[in-house]
């Protein structure tokens, strides 16, 4: 079948709409997002280019500078496909904040024992110790020891003291 020829400035008479790409439906820090990109975008990107969330740092395989909560439970966001993400809740750095921008205890705490360094392992450090205070209110050193995050700053000690500071408000 011949087709027709369309005229300068026309469309084609052949030319058929892509239908539209289903998306992702996920919750960032309480706010609803779709993300109707690559479903193999790692959540990093996807916070970082997309929604311009730059607490997730990018930091190589097993940092834990790229930590955030989905669903509660701190996770790579560099290792995270979108795909994953469909109807799920996620919690970064900066949805540790409370209302009016007031600060995490945890938060406070760093700022308080001086556990930040350069600040580049700071929201990696957050993220674990919420998840780790969630399911355990009095860690121990060791506890902490083993959170996934890497500090080359030296500020470990500083980081148990902070968490400790939190652990013990609550006791």
């Amino acid at each position: 079948m011949a087709q027709a020829q369309a005229r300068p400035g026309e469309p084609a008479a052949t030319i058929v709409p892509e239908p539209a790409r289903k998306g992702i439906a996920l919750k960032v820090n309480g706010e609803s997002f779709v993300h109707v990109g690559d479903p193999a975008m790692p959540l990093l990107w996807y916070l970082r280019d997309v929604l311009r969330l730059t607490g997730t740092k990018y930091g190589g395989d097993r940092s834990g500078v790229d930590l955030v909560l989905v669903e509660g439970k701190a996770v790579s966001a560099q290792s995270l496909p979108m795909s994953a993400l469909a109807g799920k809740r996620v919690r970064t750095v900066e949805g540790l904040t409370g209302e009016a921008g007031a600060l995490h205890p945890l938060q406070q705490a760093f700022i308080d024992e001086d556990a930040i360094g350069c600040g580049y392992c700071t929201g990696g450090w957050l993220i674990a110790a919420v998840e780790l205070l969630a399911r355990n209110a009095h860690p121990t050193d060791e506890d902490i020891d083993r959170l996934p995050v890497l500090c080359r700053c030296g500020c470990h000690t500083r980081v148990r003291r902070a968490i400790k500071r939190v652990a013990g408000a609550h006791a």
